[in-house]
């Protein structure tokens, strides 16, 4: 049934393509506008310099900083603060990004990276202050506010999804992470710099793939439907005021089919399931915190 579904899914989507080839074109364009403009210059440098300290080695000061409030906070080694400081610092899908290089490199083991999926793959600062605030919202205070919601909602969803899947706090000092596999500058940036091209083109890929969905949906949708879908789309149609500010909480927690793609491609053999089931109670936690700090 799955199968048949998905089959008829793609025909329908492929008739419409036919049906309305121009605003299908256009959505290509927009994407296309949205990478060179906002996706490209965001996460390519910001992959680039985080890859680099992972391959000569920073991973270890990263575990012995950090462990004091990651053991305690999410039961886990001081090393998993990465994939959350590149998510909440470099937006959707850095802090995927970075769980699986890690556990590629032998840093986190599978089921630390999995489980990090599910609180750290967050949205950055700058779109939530900028876009979401400042252009939807119409508020600068608004952008502030969901940021602190979103950072919030993503360190609860981390302390009850550590819980679920059963992570133990080690009480014993953390073992030392080894050096010996840092490489040298002369071959982590290249490394840095091929890898990061490679995780942009997948994304850019999906950037430009989802706003094609949205916009041959009926226009009469909710933006809350376009959002599960594509989450820049969904704020798009959202309008100032209570409901929008509760809806733009949900659907920057949730991020959005795209984002979830986006994750599942830079990921390679880790198991998305607690990634599923963080963003949907992070979305719901968001509108919790939303709607109680607007009453």
């Amino acid at each position: 049934m799955k199968r048949v579904l998905s089959i008829l899914a793609a025909a329908a989507l492929g008739a419409a393509l036919l049906l309305r080839p121009a605003e299908a074109a256009q959505a290509v364009r927009d994407g296309l506008a949205l990478c060179a403009a906002t996706v490209i210059p965001a996460l390519f440098p910001f992959f680039v310099v985080l890859s680099l300290l992972l391959k000569l080695g920073a991973a270890a000061a990263l575990q012995r900083l950090c462990a004091p409030f990651m053991g305690p906070m999410f039961h886990m080694r001081g090393i998993c603060a990465g994939p959350l400081l590149a998510g909440l610092l470099g937006g959707y899908p850095a802090g995927a990004q970075t769980a699986a290089q890690l556990y590629e490199e032998g840093l986190l083991s599978r089921r630390e990276a999995e489980v990090c999926l599910g609180f750290c793959n967050n949205c950055g600062p700058a779109f939530l202050l900028s876009f979401a605030g400042t252009q939807v919202l119409r508020s600068s205070r608004a952008g502030v506010y969901l940021w602190l919601i979103h950072l919030l909602s993503a360190l609860l969803t981390g302390m009850i999804l550590c819980r679920l899947a059963g992570m133990r706090r080690c009480k014993a000092p953390p073992p030392a992470l080894p050096l010996s596999a840092a490489e040298s500058p002369g071959r982590a940036l290249p490394q840095a710099v091929a890898g990061a091209a490679q995780a942009l083109v997948s994304i850019c890929a999906f950037v430009v793939f989802f706003p094609v969905v949205t916009a041959l949906l009926p226009s009469a949708l909710p933006p809350g439907a376009a959002g599960v879908l594509e989450m820049v789309s969904g704020l798009q149609a959202l309008s100032p005021g209570q409901a929008g500010f509760i809806w733009a909480a949900a659907l920057t927690g949730w991020g959005g089919l795209s984002v979830h793609c986006q994750t599942m491609a830079v990921t390679g053999e880790l198991r998305t399931g607690w990634h599923w089931v963080g963003k949907a109670l992070q979305a719901l936690l968001s509108a919790l915190l939303a709607a109680l700090l607007s009453c």
